[in-house]
């Protein structure tokens, strides 16, 4: 079997697309060394971490970047000149590919909160997505949450829906070492003790909630030093009201925006911090929750969608529609240093439960239905 994958998010710094993207070819080369693979990607990051690496993967370059060009052009070009038995895309496939198609689709906000999308990302994506979940052969999603909401929204037959939950990398893991500890501090202007959140910064990550309820804790206990709030990752679609969120509430250094966080730092940056808050009310898995769990951090996470579901018992959820159950939360993990160890313990263990090699077990799986299918 000849698989195609478009790789294009590798190196374009697109958060859980791009890993979910690189730890799936990643352990796709691991357990098959049987079918051929060919990736497709834009940047040369993705081409330099991918070529030669494995005899049955060969990589090609598909510009330009942008999907208006590349997905029903570029790439239906290729497939046409050098024909595949499966193509493999995130959300988006070409509008008449030649061959069966497996889309992983992680989920449906934009079709339920249209209000936090641009209007063009929101129109672009409900036309192609649309589209490509009933064209697919196989649709592949993360959890069963948005397996659920994907047959329900688009009338899909669960049976055509397979859940391959994510994983954090096999080499995230607790960092001790005080040397890397304090690289990261200084690297990015951190102080000795924070709380961290990381996410693209964009409205249904819930940041303002996060800022309002931090504002509020100092509030409450000005005398006490708090952690400082670290908000990593990159700027996202309107994200002006975060920003603004914390010049009002006159947070000063005590809030820190990393911008985008490189793979080789998350590990010391999720090891270091007092607790990891994930305030999203929408997601279809929730990645960093599992990242910072299997680098040992007590983990506090909102109780909508997916997320009691990859968080289980390992984590404290809250109400993210409410800023004092997530303030109350705060203060629990920041206060009691049992409570804290707790976390930590049970999230370590939660975290095993989940594994690339399995994702990629299951979604080996789909592309061979996909392929009966041609």
């Amino acid at each position: 079997m000849h698989i195609a994958i478009d790789a294009h998010s590798v190196g374009a710094e697109l958060g859980g697309n791009e890993s979910y993207a690189t730890n799936l070819i990643e352990a796709l080369a691991e357990i098959d060394q049987t079918n051929l693979y060919t990736l497709y990607v834009t940047k040369s990051v993705a081409l330099d971490r991918f070529a030669n690496r494995w005899p049955n993967f060969k990589v090609k370059q598909t510009l330009p970047h942008t999907p208006l060009v590349r997905i029903p052009l570029t790439l239906s070009r290729e497939l046409r000149r050098n024909p595949v038995d499966v193509l493999h895309v995130q959300y988006t496939a070409p509008p008449f590919a030649p061959c069966p198609v497996v889309a992983t689709i992680h989920d449906l906000a934009f079709e339920h909160l249209p209000e936090t999308f641009n209007r063009r990302s929101w129109m672009q994506l409900r036309l192609t997505v649309r589209r490509t979940a009933r064209r697919a052969a196989q649709i592949v999603t993360v959890s069963e949450y948005s397996r659920s909401d994907i047959s329900r929204t688009y009338g899909i037959s669960p049976d055509r829906i397979t859940v391959t939950p994510e994983a954090a990398p096999p080499h995230l893991l607790p960092v001790t070492n005080e040397t890397e500890l304090r690289r990261i501090r200084e690297n990015y202007g951190i102080r000795e003790n924070y709380i961290l959140s990381l996410g693209s910064i964009q409205p249904r990550k819930n940041l303002v909630r996060l800022i309002e309820a931090y504002s509020c804790l100092r509030g409450v206990h000005p005398k006490v030093k708090l952690p400082q709030l670290v908000l990593a990752g990159k700027r996202g679609w309107l994200d002006s009201e975060t920003f603004r969120a914390a010049e009002q509430n006159a947070l000063g250094k005590d809030i820190l925006f990393t911008g985008y966080v490189p793979e080789r730092d998350l590990a010391g940056l999720y090891s270091g911090a007092v607790c990891f808050v994930y305030p999203s009310y929408f997601e279809g898995f929730g990645l960093p929750v599992v990242e910072a769990m299997q680098c040992g951090v007590p983990v506090i996470a909102g109780n909508r969608t997916s997320l009691p579901e990859v968080v289980g018992e390992a984590g404290l959820l809250f109400d993210p529609f409410d800023t004092q159950a997530l303030i109350n939360a705060l203060t629990q993990v920041i206060e009691d240093s049992e409570f804290r160890a707790a976390l930590r313990a049970k999230g370590l263990e939660r975290a095993k439960q989940f594994s690339w090699r399995t994702t990629a077990k299951l979604t080996l799986d789909a592309y061979q239905r996909a392929a009966k299918r041609n």
